[in-house]
């Protein structure tokens, strides 16, 4: 499938709302059929959601509800009762939520979730991964190299096979990802006994982090930086086994 019949994401969350017309749908339905990444793009599409309510009531918090008390107090309705009030509060405070300058709080409360954020974008997109989606690859290493010259010429890392490679775990595969023009490497592997694993990068300038876990989507994720890249792997693997993962791969990526 070429680049240029490759649907957008716009177009993508129309074939979910049921927007398209037939042949587009079929179009669409052609190209993931055909597109194992494209599938799965679909899938996280489906799946994805925004943190709507912690986003909005941190914006409820910042509306001005006494400078609009102040206004209230300010009209001469002596048998106001206090129900009215409340319901006057309530429905300003909401129609400053609701406006313009809530879309724009909304961007900046987003914005400012964004360094934990692509932890999450990563992990959204491996919750869909199973054992069948990796174990068709091939794994033989030409192909291996060439999908890491395509990382490191995104991100300036210089990765090999060798660099890259975990006890038990098979190499299956390596790209890049993008979100809001940010490019992330993905290098996925199959481990037998846990299935899917991942190790995520992208450029960082926030400077070296030693090791620190948390879990997503009950998997367990160990992350850390140095002074031009952040890390993250993930999988299904016991949290001590991943954390020695990755201090494998830190020594040999860092040499």
């Amino acid at each position: 499938m070429n680049e240029r019949a490759t649907p957008s994401d716009e177009e993508l969350v129309a074939y979910l709302d049921d927007q398209l017309d037939a042949d587009q749908r079929t179009r669409i339905d052609a190209a993931v059929a055909e597109d194992s990444t494209l599938n799965l793009r679909l899938q996280w599409l489906a799946r994805s959601s925004l943190p709507f309510k912690e986003a909005y009531d941190e914006l409820a918090q910042q509306a001005p509800v006494h400078r609009l008390q102040s206004m209230l107090d300010t009209l001469p309705s002596p048998e106001r009762p206090a129900l009215n009030r409340r319901r006057f509060l309530a429905a300003a405070a909401g129609l400053v939520v609701s406006g313009v300058v809530a879309d724009r709080l909304f961007l900046a409360w987003q914005l400012s979730q964004e360094k934990s954020n692509w932890r999450g974008l990563v992990a959204d997109y491996m919750s869909l991964y199973v054992p069948q989606t990796l174990e068709h690859l091939p794994v033989d290493e030409a192909s291996q190299r060439a999908q890491l010259r395509t990382i490191d010429a995104r991100l300036g890392l210089s990765l090999t096979p060798a660099k890259l490679a975990l006890p038990r775990s098979d190499l299956k595969r390596a790209q890049i990802l993008e979100y809001d023009g940010m490019p992330i490497a993905q290098i996925t592997y199959l481990d037998p006994a846990h299935g899917p694993i991942a190790l995520c990068a992208k450029r960082s300038n926030s400077g070296s982090r030693h090791f620190s876990h948390e879990i997503r989507h009950r998997m367990n994720v160990v992350y850390w930086a140095d002074m031009e890249h952040a890390w993250m792997l993930i999988g299904h693997n016991p949290a001590a086994e991943l954390e020695g993962m990755a201090k494998s791969l830190r020594s040999r990526l860092s040499a």
